[in-house]
């Protein structure tokens, strides 16, 4: 037995041998190692962590808004379209990881696989990026004009309470759906202006509007005919003034009777469709629901029968005829609302399991870009309808990489 105990002494403790000793199979790391290294994380993985958490998919969602917007004021897409493009794509994303750090502990019970409670993001991480994201967000909409920023900062308002305090409860869909609806409400507020402000030359200062300065113009004129027909004795009726253009914002104007107000029937119409798929989404980690389906199927079918029925605008002037255009991709894009969002809807009803009810929320949130189309066709817009509808190819084929819900 001595022998085998000696063997087994010097194969324990090579030390004594004068060998080195063999390094672990794997480092330490902690508090006096107790827990292994883990593997940092490639630049790739990183990525795809802040995708999902950002739900990169369910941003072709979002140009609509604007595009719908400026349509429904009757202008084309410019500098300030671009600018609460990208504005609403900020705050949109602020929401997403807002929404993703308020909701940790829930998702490390429901969704243990999304980054923040599967370790792949921390929550600091998060917050701060909602934190940066919003301000870059307000910043955009600052540049496009004070009536903008304050669109804007209602929208950013209305993101951050709902992910702090009103996504769990009844007011949970409403605040939602008012966040879409001032997200197109930015779009049209941020396109309103009329143009650009003639400029000084020397000083590079900006000068009065044209259309204010002809204003003021005519008004002096019929001010000076007035008094020289009363100085001749001829009673003259007080000559009607024009109506001056409205300050839009420091060096834009806007004209009369195509305010921000005549895209809150688009408006209201695409925050209607919101709340309705926020309504689904409240149940689509347990599922188990059929009422809020089917509510949502209803109301996809009331919408695109609005969508069909062209009225004018409050405050507005009677829509312009459709063109040939217009007439026949409006009947389309609607078809392709209800298609997208009703077919998922329709088997959520029938089998309210987590799985279909993930699937009609994310149809919902797909189906917003024809939705935002048809309303761009139905103000006259066919051509930015089509440009919307570009992105329905992207929104699929991301989604199937990254979810949107």
């Amino acid at each position: 037995m001595r022998p085998l105990r000696l063997l087994a002494a010097v194969a324990g403790a090579p030390r004594l041998l004068g060998a080195r000793p063999t390094a672990p199979p794997y480092s330490l790391s902690g508090a006096r190692g107790t827990a292994p290294a883990p593997d940092r994380p490639s630049t790739r993985e990183r990525l795809r962590a802040w995708a999902e958490l950002l739900r990169v998919s369910a941003l072709f969602t979002v140009p609509g808004d604007a595009l719908a917007g400026a349509a429904a004021v009757g202008r084309r897409p410019d500098r300030g379209t671009a600018l609460a493009v990208g504005a609403s794509l900020c705050l949109y994303e602020a929401g997403m990881a807002l929404n993703d750090w308020a909701d940790r502990e829930e998702d490390a019970v429901d969704r243990p696989h999304r980054p923040i409670p599967s370790g792949r993001i921390a929550p600091g991480a998060a917050l701060a990026a909602a934190g940066v994201l919003t301000a870059a967000g307000l910043a955009l909409a600052g540049r496009a004009g004070r009536p903008a920023l304050a669109v804007a900062s209602g929208l950013a308002a209305t993101v951050w309470a709902y992910d702090l305090r009103l996504k769990h409860t009844r007011l949970g869909p409403a605040a939602m759906a008012s966040a879409r609806t001032l997200d197109l409400l930015l779009g049209a507020t941020a396109t309103a202006g009329a143009g650009v402000t003639a400029t000084s030359g020397t000083t590079g200062t900006r000068g009065t509007t044209a259309t204010v300065g002809t204003a003021k113009a005519v008004g002096t004129a019929a001010t000076v005919a007035t008094m020289s027909g009363g100085a001749g004795g001829g009673a003259t009726a007080p000559a009607a003034r024009p109506r001056p253009a409205i300050r839009h914002a420091p060096g834009r104007t806007l004209t009369p009777g195509r305010t921000p107000a005549a895209a809150l029937p688009a408006a209201l119409l695409l925050g209607a469709h919101t709340y309705a798929v926020t309504a689904v989404s409240r149940h689509e980690a347990q599922g188990g629901s059929t009422a809020a389906p089917l509510a949502a199927l209803a109301g996809a079918a009331g919408l695109g029968a609005a969508l069909l029925r062209g009225r004018a605008a409050p405050g507005g002037p009677p829509p312009s005829p459709p063109t040939a255009a217009g007439r026949l991709l409006l009947p389309a894009f609607a078809a392709a609302y209800l298609r997208t969002s009703g077919v998922p809807l329709l088997h959520a009803a029938l089998n309210p399991s987590p799985p279909l009810t993930q699937r009609a929320v994310g149809g919902g949130i797909r189906a917003m870009i024809p939705l935002q189309a048809a309303l761009a066709a139905r103000a006259g817009a066919p051509v930015g309808g089509l440009a919307v509808m570009g992105l329905v190819p992207l929104a699929r084929a991301l989604s199937r990489k990254v979810s949107p819900t």
